[in-house]
This record gives structure tokens, sequence and C-alpha cells, in this order.
């Protein structure tokens, strides 16, 4: 019996990538990390910012995510997110880049604390990456 399921990201741009042989996706949902595998109960939760990790027949791959949506339902996972990148393809500039106005964000007076907790996810996850 297969232990594949089919996950389907989705960013505003385009569909971004779409797979039907994932053995395993880890997410960095609010409540932590959460894995996913086939026959996963229904759920719908929140992204943070961090890694995905997908685990298919062709390997494993990483992509940095900042925020959005999944929903697993049917053996159908679905992630809706408006900023998704393959860390392999991620330049040490870009990386930089976005580490330093995150840094600015942070640095802020009047900032709420529910942002300041998402920048810290952010600049922390960066920084592994970096």
């Amino acid at each position: 019996m297969s232990e594949e399921f089919k996950l389907e990201v989705v960013n505003p741009e385009k569909s971004f990538l779409s797979k039907d042989d994932v053995t395993e996706v880890v997410v960095p949902a609010f409540e932590g990390e959460m894995g996913i595998l086939k026959d996963h109960i229904s759920i719908i939760s929140f992204l943070k910012p961090g890694i995905i990790k997908l685990y298919s027949k062709s390997g494993e791959e990483k992509y940095y995510v900042e925020d959005g949506i999944i929903e697993f339902k049917n053996n159908n996972l679905s992630i809706l997110t408006s900023s998704i990148f393959n860390i392999k393809d991620m330049e040490k500039s870009k990386i930089d880049k976005m580490l330093r106005v995150a840094e600015e964000e942070t640095a802020k007076d009047n900032i709420s604390d529910q942002a300041k907790y998402l920048i810290d996810q952010k600049i922390e996850v960066l920084r592994t990456i970096n």
C-alpha cells in the first residue's frame, strides 16, 4: 500500500509546487513544528516563519516560508502562502537583506507583541539558513 499523498503549494503569483509522491511534510505551524503523513486527520492551521521540509521519492527539499495557511484533507495537503523560497536557490545577499529589514522592523517602538513575535521568528530562521 502506498504511503504517499498529494501536495500543492500556491502563492499569489502561481501554483508554486505540485507533487503526487510526497511521503511526509513538516511545517512550521503556530502550535509548533507539525509532521504530516498519509491519512493524517483533517486539519487547518496557520504557518509562522520557518522551514517547510518535504520528503518524497525524489528526496528531501526545504523551503523558507514567512506565513500562510495549510489544509490537509483526504490525503491532499494545500499550502497557501504569500512568500516561499527554495532554500537551495536563496542567495546569501538576499538572506542578508531580509535579515537586515527584519532587524530594523523589530527595533521600532510602536510594534505590537504579535508582530514582534513573528519578526523574531523570522530573524531566528534566517540566521539558521545563513
